[in-house]
């Protein structure tokens, strides 16, 4: 009898980096498809005033356990992890699917705490990918990871029309059929073959984290991140509220988020490439021009084209923001202190998510969709600022990926 010849080191990370990709298009489906529907689902439950608050409720639980996520993960390796977290996720599906069923409200935004459970855990998924290549290969694996969100672009969005009125009341069916991909997801996280850390973070001689936090190179990693997300996040969430305030339907709804998510992800097939060729910080002030764009184009008008290309914009300046951003953090982190430095940026960025989110319904109710993207264009000058400024004091040369 033979005996099966263990794959290649090469074969293995290849593999681990597409079944990462894979995991990342099935949370995004489900995330993707929560985003089209929840504030819409939330009118109908309650009132324009509280219908983002079931995203708001996920992301604030997703900011939460990113630090006991990070710590599982250097205790018991990435697979177990992804795989429970993948479990949760379904479970919170379900719930919400029952919530509509029901038609209760607060049923439907508790869900949301175990949905954000299973968004903080695939977090972790870029760092994975990260930590499975060689160092000059790792802004391609972060980028190639995102990339699985093109194919939740076009899942989820796609699901939501097909399944949106299967059930009454509406997208009943449309959650629990999201509980499959969680499902998925949980199946994707048992064949990964990711080498566990020699030494974990307890074994480890505690490094203290305040100097990094006076390394003008690693806060503006931080607050580009945290920045650039958050600003993306609100003027997503509030594109259904104003969408529906424009007198467009759900369909409309769906198309404009799904061409947002393609354009979230569909540049990582690059973005890791174009970082190598001329630098990160060249990459995010890329990413604030785009997120101009966005601005300019939605100030200008509210019909779908307008709705379409302005969250087209908003995506592709979202993945410069956000690949540069966590390059840049992978590479300046020392090994002792990656869960927390990892831990830390995420909270930082989902702390700001949930407040914008919980916000943006009641801001485009009162200032209009045109005034809050002219006030969400203040804070992207100033990251724009300080990546230029930053760029002029270190030099071209430093920035860029060996």
């Amino acid at each position: 009898m033979s005996i099966k010849p263990e794959p290649s080191p090469r074969v293995v990370m290849r593999r681990n980096v597409l079944l990462l990709a894979l995991s990342q298009a099935a949370v995004m489906t489900s995330i993707s498809l929560v985003l089209a529907s929840s504030v819409l689902i939330g009118v109908q439950l309650a009132s324009p005033a509280l219908s983002t608050l079931p995203l708001a409720l996920q992301y604030l639980s997703t900011m939460l356990v990113l630090y006991p996520v990070a710590r599982l993960i250097s205790r018991y390796g990435h697979r177990p992890v992804f795989f429970g977290g993948a479990l949760l996720g379904a479970l919170g599906l379900a719930i919400a699917a029952a919530g509509i069923w029901l038609g209760n409200f607060v049923l439907f935004a508790l869900a949301g705490g175990l949905i954000g459970i299973f968004n903080a855990v695939s977090q972790y998924y870029r760092f994975a990918a990260a930590d499975a290549v060689p160092v000059e290969r790792r802004s391609s694996a972060i980028s190639l990871t995102l990339s699985g969100g093109v194919l939740a672009a076009l899942a989820g969005p796609s699901l939501a029309r097909w399944t949106k009125d299967a059930l009454q009341p509406a997208f009943a069916a449309s959650f629990l059929a999201l509980v499959g991909v969680a499902l998925l997801a949980a199946w994707l996280a048992t064949r990964l073959r990711l080498v566990p850390p020699a030494v974990t973070d307890q074994q480890r001689p505690t490094a203290p984290f305040a100097p990094l936090l006076r390394q003008p190179d690693f806060l503006l990693a931080v607050v580009v991140g945290v920045v650039g997300y958050a600003l993306m996040n609100l003027l997503m969430t509030a594109t259904p509220l104003a969408m529906m305030c424009s007198h467009l339907g759900f369909a409309e709804t769906a198309t404009v988020i799904q061409w947002h998510v393609v354009a979230m992800f569909a540049p990582s097939f690059f973005t890791g490439a174009l970082i190598q060729r001329i630098g990160v910080l060249p990459v995010m002030l890329l990413g604030g021009a785009c997120l101009l764009g966005s601005i300019a184009v939605a100030v200008n008008g509210d019909s779908l084209p307008h709705f379409e290309l302005a969250l087209i914009l908003l995506g592709i300046g979202w993945n410069f923001l956000y690949v540069g951003a966590t390059t840049r953090l992978v590479e300046i982190c020392p090994p002792e202190q990656k869960a927390r430095v990892q831990a830390f940026n995420d909270s930082l960025v989902f702390l700001a998510i949930a407040g914008v989110t919980f916000s943006s319904g009641s801001l485009v109710d009162r200032f209009g969709w045109p005034a809050l993207n002219l006030y969400a264009a203040i804070p992207v000058l100033l990251i724009m600022l300080a990546i230029l400024g930053r760029w002029l004091a270190t030099g071209r040369r430093q920035w860029r990926v060996a």
